[in-house]
């Protein structure tokens, strides 16, 4: 009996073995082509994990990704929806946690346009909508849609409005360039620009993608609405006629300059010291003078810094996106992650 339960235990280990390198084959090997790059022409495997950049199962969570600005050159798994509790992200009413992992909020104003990120050779937009109750001194908003200028060329997503929610309906809508971009959602289908400065990827059938350019950025995004149980706790006062469907998203950057701007862009810069007051239950930070633009697709906000020509990279911009912030400080207030 002891022999047969050796023997046993010795195929159990062979098995294992045998699937284990069966998944390594089926790894992606990520290379990463920037000659400023520490990972340059470098043949990087995927983990068993998370074999794919691109997986074409809806319900795979996870992908692989490759910082090319990180000497550690090694792939990671990562969320394929955005993680409202990650850094470099903006969900809520809009609830931001920065590079450095600290949460705040940006209220802005219902209709009008901010920039999330500028910098030499990116330039993030948001068009904010809301309302503002009988009664209130400011308004509630939230995120309807991202504008992003890289290069010469320009793209937007945005939810599209809609009095009540339903999970069979997309409420997705892209541009690029200024020309209505249809991404069919049946088939998780993936958009790719002519030059590849830009690729978008249906992370399910409805209402999520992610958004990369490469050694650049990638953006996580997810359409919800304002739920009945928001509405009743946070006193909103939704009016039946819209459900506010908006955009939850995570940045991932790769590069940012020391010089980095925008209400989110600025938590990159690596002497940035953080006005939100830390205990706080709602740390709100202002700046709507400084970061307004004029329309989705605008530089022009005072404390912009894109140009269409870029600029080089430095490299003084730590690497937030290997930060920790999985702690057991979960309700928000002050949320600190660690490397």
């Amino acid at each position: 009996m002891e022999f047969l339960a050796g023997s046993n235990k010795s195929l159990l280990i062979i098995l294992l073995f045998f699937v284990s390198a069966i998944l390594q084959i089926r790894a992606e090997t990520k290379v990463c082509f920037s000659k400023g790059s520490p990972c340059f022409l470098k043949k990087i495997q995927c983990p068993a994990q998370c074999p794919s950049s691109s997986p074409t199962d809806p319900t795979v969570t996870k992908v692989c990704v490759v910082n090319c600005n990180s000497p550690i050159c090694k792939a990671e798994c990562k969320n394929r929806k955005p993680n409202c509790n990650g850094p470099g992200s903006a969900c809520l009413d809009p609830r931001f946690i920065g590079g450095d992992g600290i949460v705040f909020y940006f209220h802005g104003k219902k209709n009008e346009h901010f920039t999330l990120v500028s910098d030499p050779n990116l330039q993030i937009n948001a068009r904010f909508i809301g309302l503002r109750p009988e009664g209130r001194s400011r308004d509630y908003t939230w995120i309807q849609a991202l504008g992003l200028l890289f290069n010469s060329n320009s793209f937007t997503l945005e939810a599209t409005p809609s009095a009540t929610w339903d999970d069979e309906v997309d409420h997705l809508k892209f541009s690029y360039n200024g020309e209505e971009l249809i991404i069919p959602g049946s088939d998780l289908s993936v958009w790719q620009s002519q030059e590849s400065s830009i690729k978008v990827e249906r992370t399910s059938t409805k209402n999520s993608v992610l958004v990369t350019l490469p050694e650049v950025a990638e953006i996580s995004v997810n359409v919800v609405p304002v739920t009945k149980e928001d509405d009743k706790i946070h006193n909103y006062q939704i009016p039946s006629d819209d459900c506010f469907a908006h955009l939850e998203v995570q940045f991932r950057f790769y590069g940012l300059s020391s010089n980095v701007e925008g209400v989110l862009g600025r938590t990159y810069q690596p002497d940035f010291k953080n006005p939100a007051k830390p205990g706080v239950a709602m740390p709100v930070v202002g700046g709507e003078h400084k970061y307004k633009t004029t329309s989705l697709v605008s530089a022009d906000c005072m404390a912009c810094v894109f140009t269409q020509a870029g600029n080089q990279k430095d490299s003084r911009v730590m690497d937030y996106s290997k930060l920790d912030c999985t702690g057991n400080t979960f309700s928000g207030n002050g949320i600190v992650c660690r490397k």
